[in-house]
């Protein structure tokens, strides 16, 4: 059976919100998208909301699910979200930020499940200027 697992492409003028992992050993140093597991009874949005409070310390207004990756016995289900207020930090699970633009997508070593779902969150950002 999958691990349940959220994401939020968090999107804030014309760019994502990408974040390293510090732990466990097994993904530490690569790039995800902020989230975590879901808890019994509780809703994917319901998740979103408590892992990034807990992990970048600030409230997110979820917006719809963009798709979904399943790698390792674990289900990633991606979401479409914006910050409701504050200015995330890398509190518990990461030890970076960035906010990426969809032609800076590629310059982080992003987790493989993550980077499947990168062609979903690169349709949400405002497209590369022309010879860029």
């Amino acid at each position: 059976m999958a691990v349940h697992v959220v994401g939020a492409a968090i999107i804030r003028d014309g760019r994502v919100l990408a974040a390293r992992r510090v732990r466990p050993a097994a993904v530490a140093g690569g790039w995800e998208f902020p989230g975590g597991k879901v808890e019994d009874g509780e809703s994917e949005a319901d998740a979103i909301r408590r892992e990034c409070r807990e992990e970048l310390g600030v409230p997110l207004q979820v917006g719809d699910p963009l798709g979904e990756a399943v790698a390792d016995r674990i289900r990633l289900v991606l979401y479409a979200a914006s910050l409701a207020d504050g200015e995330p930090q890398p509190l518990d699970d990461h030890d970076e930020l960035r906010w990426l633009t969809a032609g800076e997508l590629d310059d982080v070593a992003w987790l493989p499940i993550d980077r499947e779902l990168l062609p979903l969150v690169a349709a949400l950002l405002p497209p590369l200027p022309a010879g860029g």
